[in-house]
């Protein structure tokens, strides 16, 4: 049986022209190589399998060359390349650091880089996982990778290059490598295919390359994955079976659902995907990249953003012209928010269950839904007579039969309900501006229909162009008064506070949970009183003020409102906040409960 190679290893480029998606940097280390300016060290970083040790391996292969082309590769007939091809080369020594790490490791190295090539110019020393080197083999480095002899190179290699001591990035020459992009990975997939004499469709080829996530390596190890299960028969159906990767047909599906505000059929939909093993988290961020692509595919200048096959664009370029603008912001909000708030959530389901709803919601005219919040809370407050019986009385007397009453003038201090249709009473009014039935039989008089500002008796009819204002039997109702200042009350001071502190965004946080441990004193009928631990928390206070008063004001119907903030005096009691100051309080009173803290060897949680 013939020894099978992995296509990773079996493809692997040989010359600069086959490394793929480093075009810029092959060009950069040709034009060195042909020109002479070779550096003595070099760092190659990026991302794993984008060909970082390939390019170092076919840099040493290329300046140790005898014969090089005309477009300066290599010749793959000189001694030199042949023992390289053949793995017995002395000009090139690779060195793992993740397991020679230490400062005997480096000695070693040192000492063979002494060692002038027998065949060749160069010795090339290539550092792979760099980074992992220990503080002292760095240290150790440091004076040999500065000055090493002139026929030594060292190429580091890492993909962690914000580990790496800035003394040893200083004295190399650093090459970044990009990510794969998917259309790169695609063309030397189809290029491998061939080679192989296997059937692939391009839409199971850009599936595994989006599943590589931009390396190369890695695609050529889940296409030989593939090839295995299919048989040689690569289709896109049975590439997603098996690299378990949910269809794009799903999230077509169930934005056509939310489009049409079908909450019923996309929960449905969801239980689908959810029952077929796929996690809840996976599928709410791929639905926040469905609505990023078809953010892009509404635009011909952000269409290149979208990787993915003809076939697959002209459905996203189909479905994005159904989507308006506004929706696809707000909902790639929405899923955005869920992902950020997933790992915290007890009900992972149910938390993706509400971020379809709203999702759905946008394309309500609820200007609230969309960024997720329930309708705005009134606070309403509580009077000690009903409406009904008050219009019931009122219609009563605009049904009496005619009959003529003197119109006695009556002071403004007092109020008659009008059987007016402007004039019903709002669920909201207080107290005071509702009367009980034996003021309603006191006053007798008509009541009037108001029309710009004009009361015109139904008793005594007038000619239009003969009305007039009659201040004296104009009735100034409390009914009709629009900006009336609410009595305010402690509980709904803090009722309000919590409201205004759990509508902060997720920034504020922090800022939320101190308001929601402060408890807000009224010190008069329309001034509340805040108090704050220190000069930090009453400058935050400050500067949102305005804001709260403002939704003070507007919530509880009065317009005196006021607020001031303190800091607290030494001599107060301080409110426990956290657990760590609660216990602090109490093992204070207890010293017995430090004692036990300590003896047991506990933690708070």
């Amino acid at each position: 049986m013939e020894d099978y190679i992995v296509s990773a290893r079996k493809y692997r480029p040989m010359n600069f022209d086959s490394v793929v998606g480093q075009r810029a940097l092959t060009t950069t280390l040709k034009n060195a190589i042909a020109t002479g300016k070779l550096a003595h060290a070099y760092l190659f970083c990026g991302p794993r399998g984008v060909g970082k040790t390939t390019c170092a391996r076919i840099f040493a292969r290329t300046i140790n060359c005898q014969h090089l082309t005309p477009d300066g590769e290599a010749c793959g007939q000189c001694e030199s390349c042949q023992a390289f091809s053949e793995q017995r080369s002395y000009n090139i020594h690779e060195l793992d650091a993740a397991s020679n790490n230490s400062v005997e490791d480096i000695r070693t190295l040192i000492e063979q880089v002494r060692i002038p090539p027998q065949i060749g110019q160069y010795k090339v020393f290539i550092i792979d996982e760099v980074h992992m080197l220990s503080t002292a083999a760095f240290n150790a480095f440091l004076k040999t990778l500065e000055e090493p002899p002139h026929h030594a190179i060292f190429i580091l290699a890492t993909t962690e290059k914000h580990k790496i001591l800035p003394t040893i990035l200083s004295r190399c020459q650093i090459y970044d490598f990009n990510r794969m992009n998917v259309n790169d990975t695609v063309d030397h997939l189809k290029y491998v295919a061939e080679k192989e004499g296997i059937e692939a469709e391009v839409e199971a080829l850009n599936v595994i390359a989006q599943k590589a996530d931009g390396g190369m390596r890695d695609a050529l190890s889940i296409f030989d994955q593939v090839v295995s299960f299919t048989g040689g028969h690569v289709t896109y159906q049975r590439v997603i079976e098996n690299l378990n990767v949910l269809d794009y047909e799903y999230y077509f599906r169930i934005t056509d659902l939310l489009l049409g505000n079908k909450v019923p059929e996309a929960m449905l939909l969801l239980n689908e995907i959810l029952n077929k093993g796929f996690d809840g988290h996976h599928f709410i961020t791929g639905l926040a990249s469905h609505m990023r692509d078809l953010m892009v595919s509404r635009d011909a200048s952000t269409l290149p953003l979208l990787e993915v096959s003809d076939s697959v664009r002209a459905r996203y370029s189909e479905q994005a012209q159904r989507c308006d603008i506004k929706f696809l912001y707000r909902a790639i909000k929405v899923c955005n928010d869920c992902d950020l708030n997933y790992r915290a959530s007890k009900n992972k389901r149910l938390l993706v269950e509400l971020t379809l709803i709203q999702v759905a919601q946008l394309t309500t005219d609820d200007a609230d839904a969309w960024c997720g919040r329930s309708p705005k809370k009134t606070l309403k407050p509580i009077f000690n007579q009903q409406v009904a019986p008050a219009q019931q009385t009122g219609a009563t007397v605009a049904q009496a039969p005619q009959t003529t009453v003197p119109v006695t003038p009556v002071p403004t201090q007092q109020a008659t309900p009008t059987n007016s249709p402007t004039s019903t009473p709002p669920a909201t009014e207080r107290p005071s501006a509702l009367f009980n039935k034996q003021q309603m039989k006191k006053e007798s008089t008509v009541p009037t229909f108001k029309r710009e500002k004009l009361s015109v008796s139904i008793r005594q009819p007038q000619k239009s162009e003969n009305l007039q204002p009659q201040p004296e039997i104009v009735k100034t109702t409390a009914l009709e008064k629009t900006e009336e200042d609410f009595p305010v009350t402690e509980s709904n001071i803090r009722y309000c506070w919590n409201e205004f502190a759990n509508q902060l965004p997720i920034e504020e946080n922090a800022t939320a949970g101190r308001m929601k441990n402060m408890r807000p004193k009224l010190l008069n009928d329309t001034t509340f009183e805040v108090v704050v631990d220190n000069e930090l928390v009453n400058k935050k206070m400050q500067s949102m003020a305005s804001k709260i008063v403002q939704h003070m004001r507007t919530q509880l119907h009065n317009s005196k409102i006021e607020m001031t903030v303190r800091i607290m005096a030494p001599n107060e009691a301080k409110r426990a906040y956290g657990i760590v100051e609660q216990y602090q309080i109490m093992s204070t009173k207890n010293p017995v409960l430090q004692k036990f803290k300590e003896t047991f060897n506990l933690e708070l949680n």
